[in-house]
């Protein structure tokens, strides 16, 4: 399977395009200017028809020079260099003969005027002092030139966009102990120790084993704060830790009764009874 053809980068020859039409409109210039300085009155037609014809065999050869950078890169080795150099002398030769034809055809077969362009051996060497500056400018340009037209083009990166869903802050640890005052001194009691919890007006009360302490803190404000997967309502008055469940039974109404390790009971209200299944599943 033949290999699909290349697509052709049409920014070379619209540069190259620009370059050279710049170049045909400065030596005009250069052109009228020195004829002038030799007492030769000279049109800007005839300045603009004579560069003309010098750059559109420039141009022809472009696609060569192009061709023997690729085959043989300036700067790769040193016989590369030799190489170019000697490309100066059939690049000089083609574009002085080329010019002089073209030449010949406009002013002679065209305008019907004379325009002197001997081929001699001076007019030759003259011409190759031109070229071998003119190769070295056109080299450096097809360098140039390809090495900014195959520079990689960086990736676009797009910023993710910005969410305007806040994150919750961070939680607050949960209580592993609670500094409770008892006979004139703090006591810590470890939340793991605690049984079940008793509101009583604007205190709590903890119960461990067969002890008990009060804090001062309602019981809504204890449930928010302690792990609501150890610890879960049971009564609108009663907190227990699900750890220390040994035995629920059922009672009257359709609550039921709950007995610790401690021995205490505490009522298993009905209308909490889901929240305590999620825990602790309960087969009747």
């Amino acid at each position: 399977m033949s290999p699909p053809p290349r697509s052709i980068d049409w920014r070379t020859p619209a540069i190259w395009t620009v370059l050279l039409t710049v170049s045909v409109f400065a030596h005009a210039h250069v052109e009228m200017a020195n004829e002038s300085a030799r007492g030769v009155r000279m049109s800007y037609g005839s300045a603009l028809a004579i560069q003309i014809s010098s750059h559109l065999v420039v141009a022809a050869l472009l696609p060569a020079i192009y061709w023997l950078h690729r085959r043989w890169p300036i700067g790769e080795r040193p016989r590369n260099l030799i190489i170019h150099v000697a490309a100066v002398v059939p690049f000089s030769i083609v574009h002085t003969v080329g010019m002089a034809a073209l030449r010949f055809v406009w002013f002679g077969g065209i305008l019907g005027e004379t325009h002197s362009f001997p081929l001699t051996a001076d007019r030759m060497l003259y011409e190759f002092a031109k070229d071998i500056i003119a190769y070295g400018l056109l080299s450096a340009g097809t360098v140039a030139l390809r090495h900014y037209l195959s520079r990689p083009v960086p990736p676009v990166v797009v910023a993710p966009a910005a969410t305007t869903v806040a994150e919750p802050p961070p939680a607050d640890p949960l209580p592993e102990r609670f500094a409770v005052r008892r006979k004139g001194r703090e006591v810590m009691v470890e939340v793991a120790d605690i049984d079940w919890i008793e509101a009583s007006g604007n205190y709590a009360v903890l119960h461990v084993g067969d002890e008990t302490f009060e804090i001062r803190s309602s019981l809504t404000k204890l449930e928010g704060e302690l792990d609501p997967k150890r610890f879960v309502r049971v009564h609108k008055s009663h907190l227990v830790n699900i750890a220390r469940v040994v035995e629920v039974t059922p009672w009257v109404s359709g609550d039921w009764r709950i007995r610790l390790q401690s021995g205490a009971e505490v009522n298993l209200s009905r209308r909490y009874r889901q929240r305590f299944e999620a825990l602790a599943p309960v087969r009747a």
